[in-house]
């Protein structure tokens, strides 16, 4: 059962803004792998709960939703910073590729 989001409007177009503009790649990969969706060719978070964050993926033409759980609920703007930190590495660790020291 979905609780009520703790995160603004405000909070959630910065993350979302960041992932897009910086971490295009990352979502892309985490789609993939974590999202069960290899045949991802673009993909953008377009929002986030306490429970799983939220990425649009271009699947052979169309575009289809994707809802990744956290690791545990998230309540604090930190720890969205941290679970998708954890979703990028378990993506890396998945698909086999080394992940990049920035993120941590």
């Amino acid at each position: 059962m979905e609780t009520t989001n703790p995160f603004d409007d405000t909070v959630v177009a910065a993350v979302v803004k960041h992932m897009n503009s910086e971490h295009a790649d990352d979502s892309l990969l985490i789609c993939r792998t974590l999202g069960r969706q290899p045949s991802a060719r673009t993909a953008r978070m377009v929002g986030f709960t306490p429970t799983f964050a939220i990425f649009s993926a271009r699947i052979d033409g169309g575009d289809v939703d994707i809802k990744v759980p956290w690791s545990g609920p998230v309540t604090e703007r930190a720890r969205v910073r941290e679970e998708i930190v954890g979703m990028y590495r378990a993506a890396c660790a998945q698909a086999g590729i080394t992940p990049r020291n920035e993120h941590g």
